[in-house]
């Protein structure tokens, strides 16, 4: 797998191959975690979207990627686990996401995922004008249209349930 160093390169030049209009946010890595990212960077949770790794514990293993804004939760239980045809279903962790894909958590992007990974996109982003996604290592965001992203990502399939909101304070 390439280095965390060189993926953010990679997800650059994917975008670039596809024309898609992007803009690359340099950041001081100790805050790529998204409540850091956006209180430091002056960005809204609602236009923030988190690539969350998930894996189907049934043999085989089967990894997705799920798209969701930072202001709701990923609904593993139900929405993943039917879409992974999987009967128990779990975050992937840090050491499985850098053996997978190269990305360090902070910095999951759904672009340059290894091939054949379904990408699931919460319903909702796509309501969005702009979104800021991890570009690939915690040095980097990008900033762009979902709908412009989505038109061009391999095996990515809008989902209507994939989040729910989360509960009231």
């Amino acid at each position: 797998m390439e280095s965390t160093q060189s993926i953010a390169g990679s997800v650059r030049a994917v975008l670039d191959g596809w024309a898609v209009p992007y803009t690359w946010l340099e950041i001081d890595p100790s805050f790529a975690d998204t409540a850091q990212f956006c209180e430091e960077y002056g960005h809204t949770l609602e236009d923030s979207v988190n690539c969350i790794l998930v894996v189907g514990k049934t043999e085989p293993r089967r990894y997705a990627a799920c798209l969701v804004q930072a202001t709701r939760r990923l609904d593993v239980n139900r929405a993943v686990k039917r879409l992974l045809g999987a009967r128990r279903v779990s975050f992937a962790s840090a050491e499985e996401t850098v053996a997978l894909t190269g990305m360090q958590v902070g910095g999951v992007t759904p672009v340059a995922l290894p091939p054949g990974m379904p990408v699931y996109v919460d319903a909702p982003v796509l309501g969005r004008t702009e979104i800021v996604l991890g570009g690939g290592d915690r040095a980097g965001k990008l900033l762009i249209a979902p709908g412009a992203l989505l038109a061009h990502l391999p095996g990515a399939e809008v989902v209507e349930d994939l989040s729910t909101a989360p509960p009231a304070a």
